[in-house]
């Protein structure tokens, strides 16, 4: 009840945004650990946050909502949430379009906190998709116009969301669709193989490296004709997470005759969010168009 009093709110303020819990009751394999606090530090102006248990959704309302959302996922290496420039900056980009943004602060994997800390952050993902298709009504929107969007290890949790739908993590007693209707991946980690984010793999799945884990989150694999068409963006130049990882799952979205678009610049290293500052080139407006295309919005 909470919940719902939550999302009538915002839609009744029409413009704003709001924090609201991402579950309705019980987060699924959670371990309670009263001493593991939540951390928000600063970088060069830039927040962080580290050691997240209480998953949220912030929702942000455009003045006039053009019934597209998108859901954010911030990178940080599966380690920590670059929450204002992969989060709050874009969701802000967003609705300046009429497109409802929701930044997710998802589950970071601790044994501390969760019975099985590989699958939490997927968990959460979908329960994002659940809850603002279950809600889509009250925040104006199209139930078949929600993505999803993230960036670097974001990119990776994000594309494990569209390509991991079929199976429900979460409790989903409605049946309600798990599938994303488009993907956005900003420098994304995709593959837990030769060029895979080595700090991402670790955090994830933990240092023994499993092959069973390392082949169900290398999402390159993970691709069917059922996966939602991506926008795929990378710098060539990017040292952190290499270029391969798009170029990877773009083929295999080609292969599977899945729509696509990547823009690969020459230069803007990792983790640029909206501002690649080597380049006059706006990326976000080519989204914009590619969304156009599609009649998203």
């Amino acid at each position: 009840m909470l919940l719902v009093s939550l999302i009538t709110a915002t839609t009744q303020f029409c413009i704003g945004q709001s924090v609201i819990p991402l579950y309705e009751g019980a987060i699924p394999g959670a371990i309670n650990a009263p001493t593991y606090l939540e951390n928000i530090r600063t970088d060069n102006g830039l927040r962080f946050i580290d050691r997240v248990s209480i998953p949220t959704l912030t929702v942000f309302v455009p003045k006039t909502p053009n019934g597209a959302a998108v859901i954010i996922c911030p990178g940080g290496g599966y380690q920590t949430l670059a929450i204002d420039h992969e989060g709050v900056e874009m969701a802000k980009r967003f609705t300046d379009e009429g497109i409802t943004a929701f930044v997710l602060k998802y589950r970071l994997p601790s044994a501390l906190i969760m019975k099985d800390k590989t699958i939490g952050p997927l968990q959460d993902a979908q329960q994002a998709i659940l809850m603002v298709r279950k809600y889509a009504q009250k925040w104006q929107l199209d139930p078949k116009r929600i993505g999803i969007l993230g960036s670097s290890a974001g990119g990776h949790l994000a594309s494990s969301a569209g390509t991991h739908f079929a199976d429900s993590y979460i409790p989903n007693d409605q049946h309600i669709s798990l599938r994303p209707d488009f993907m956005v991946l900003l420098y994304p980690v995709i593959s837990f193989t030769a060029v895979a984010h080595t700090g991402s793999v670790k955090n994830l799945i933990g240092p023994e490296m499993a092959a069973d884990k390392i082949k169900f989150f290398s999402n390159e694999t993970q691709v069917t004709e059922q996966t939602p068409p991506t926008f795929l963006l990378h710098a060539g130049d990017d040292k952190v997470v290499t270029v391969k990882n798009s170029l990877l799952f773009y083929e295999a979205l080609l292969d599977h005759k899945v729509d696509a678009e990547l823009h690969v610049y020459e230069k803007g290293g990792h983790g640029f969010g909206l501002h690649n500052k080597t380049t006059a080139d706006d990326w976000f407006l080519r989204l914009l168009n590619w969304l156009k295309s599609r009649k998203i919005i």
